[in-house]
């Protein structure tokens, strides 16, 4: 088991308990833990719509990004799209919030994204859930994970919302030469030390100042340098992905700050000229950093949300 457990934890909305701010938001959560097949217990939660409402109009299956988790901000994704119908779940990856692992070390993605099929046809065999339309949805890190799942089990979704996806890493914080060098030669040596010299993403993501010390007191954030594997693992699977977005044949709807860089704008324009998918959308937001669904101002993020929302309720006429 995790280090960590279902204890009371504290939140970013601030003092009220979690199941009574969920009952304000008109919403219905759990969480609990996965046994992936390979063993790992995985942290899981999801967030309905209220008993008393209409059924789901759709499942969304939620990735969060790297260094990141599913209890602290990302919820508030969730929980919004929860309120507009959707039932949605998630789960913490290897390494990462209260799952098993080394903190933000992720020795294969492949495996991750087996983990994550293996939850997510969990939920799509339950009869409430089996006639609903599917969607996954993946940020940054979450984003390329997500294009994977999709290569992996082609017919398993009805869409992906992708917000500012990792599919390539982004040139102005991808380790130079010849650092990059050393660090391939290393890495097999010790895959966990944390030592790639980068700075603290989170300075380049959020964009309203008074945001950052909320992003910051997340108890599950990974603060650290990234770790060896991690990075060289990360930087496998980008460049795996550049040379496959032809390929990608979902429905999607992919937005992007233009004022990223942390992940690359100009690869999501790629991705919506290449891909094969006859339903897709691209959506740039000029000025928008990294986090768009927390970082930026509120109104931003209501722009953004009102976006995917749109695309969804489009999708499930």
């Amino acid at each position: 088991m995790s280090d960590h457990d279902l204890s009371p934890e504290i939140n970013f909305w601030g003092d009220t308990p979690e199941q009574d701010y969920f009952n304000l938001k008109g919403i219905t959560g759990s969480k609990s833990y996965f046994k992936s097949p390979r063993g790992l217990n995985l942290f899981t939660r999801s967030w309905l719509p209220s008993p008393s409402s209409s059924p789901p109009r759709g499942i969304i299956f939620m990735v969060h990004g790297y260094g990141n988790d599913i209890s602290w901000t990302f919820q508030s994704t969730a929980i919004f799209l929860a309120q507009n119908g959707f039932a949605c779940f998630a789960l913490d990856i290897e390494g990462h919030g209260r799952s098993d692992g080394v903190r933000a070390y992720v020795p294969s993605v492949d495996l991750v994204v087996h983990d994550l099929i293996s939850f997510f046809d969990s939920i799509k065999r339950q009869p409430k859930y089996q006639t609903l339309p599917r969607f996954l949805f993946g940020e940054s890190m979450g984003g390329a994970i997500s294009l994977l799942v999709h290569f992996l089990d082609p017919s398993g979704f009805d869409g992906a919302v992708l917000v500012a996806p990792m599919c390539k890493i982004s040139d102005k914080v991808r380790p130079k030469w010849p650092i990059d060098r050393i660090l391939i030669t290393i890495s097999s040596l010790v895959p966990t030390w944390a030592i790639v010299p980068t700075e603290d993403l989170l300075e380049k993501c959020i964009k309203v100042e008074e945001k950052k010390p909320i992003a910051k007191r997340n108890p599950m954030r990974y603060g650290g340098k990234p770790r060896l594997g991690t990075v060289m693992e990360l930087l496998r699977v980008t460049d795996y992905l550049g040379k496959k977005l032809k390929d990608v044949s979902v429905p999607f709807l992919v937005l992007h700050g233009s004022a990223d860089v942390v992940t690359d704008p100009e690869v999501s324009r790629e991705l919506y000229e290449s891909a094969k998918s006859e339903d897709k959308t691209l959506k740039i937001y000029d000025g928008m950093m990294h986090s768009m669904l927390f970082g930026e101002t509120d109104e931003n993020v209501e722009i953004v949300r009102g976006d995917i929302v749109g695309w969804l309720n489009d999708r499930c006429e």
